[in-house]
């Protein structure tokens, strides 16, 4: 019998709105307690967290800063204390710059904060839960946790004025194949999902530029993605449709970044 009894449960920062909301609600669909982290007052999150609980998940906000080591331990201790279990992690929060500036006038200011919060925040959460996790495998031989990073094209597709948004992305990346070589003696898969085009509050302010490049012929699939288009390929990946596959990258941007001639 399983050392863990329960539903299992699932930590996805960012979650109080798009991308990490659709997120939560794919995996609380799929019968998931839910731990959301994120940085607004629990009151500008009340709906979501509605929305996970008309879905039968138990919620758990976690009001943290991913950046903020103090506040990311706080997240896991109240979260250990709630369930007693955590089973996947899916790193979502992120940023772009408060300017986007020519990577020729970009400050050291907004390189640092994006790095903090994009990439230096998630990693060690990664570390943390990692050790978490393989706390649990050694308890239950049965237990399989799994870890989402969420990152971006833009890992790969180089944008000028957001270059340490770009270079945040490419960190999260390697930081997917880092730990996906370094757990998989524990049964901890990781992958990385690099969303295209997501039609969020972030890309709202360019959001007429790439409506007229859509109907140019952009995308392959003509339309904006949607946040539920990333939650169902998070939900594939932690059900273990994809379980001999760990450190891989699916991409979920209509055909954007697919070559052509």
């Amino acid at each position: 019998m399983s050392a863990f009894m329960g539903r299992k449960v699932a930590l996805i920062t960012g979650a109080g709105r798009g991308i990490g909301l659709a997120i939560a609600k794919s995996l609380a669909a799929e019968g998931y307690d839910i731990a959301v982290g994120d940085l607004h007052e629990e009151e500008k999150v009340a709906q979501a967290l509605q929305s996970l609980k008309d879905r039968g998940a138990e919620v758990l906000y976690c009001r943290a800063d991913v950046s903020d080591a103090a506040a990311r331990r706080r997240m896991l201790t109240t979260i250990r204390e709630r369930f007693g279990r955590l089973d996947v992690l899916v790193n979502n929060a992120g940023v772009a710059p408060k300017v986007r500036a020519d990577i020729l006038e970009a400050t050291e200011e907004s390189f640092a904060w994006v790095m903090r919060i994009n990439l230096q925040g998630p990693y060690f959460l990664t570390q943390a839960v990692a050790k978490w996790m393989i706390e649990q495998k050694k308890a239950d031989p049965e237990f399989a946790g799994c870890i989402v990073n969420i990152s971006s094209i833009s890992a790969e597709v180089p944008s000028v004025n957001r270059g340490e948004y770009c270079i945040s992305k490419a960190g999260v990346s390697m930081a997917t194949k880092l730990w996906a070589v370094r757990l998989a003696e524990f049964g901890i898969n990781v992958y990385e999902i690099r969303p295209g085009l997501i039609k969020t509050e972030m890309t709202a302010q360019v959001r007429e530029k790439y409506d007229e490049l859509i109907v140019q012929g952009l995308l392959l699939q003509p339309r904006w993605g949607l946040p539920e288009d990333v939650g169902r390929a998070v939900a594939m990946l932690v059900r273990g449709d994809l379980g001999y596959s760990t450190g891989q990258v699916i991409v979920v941007d209509g055909g954007l970044t697919l070559p052509r001639l």
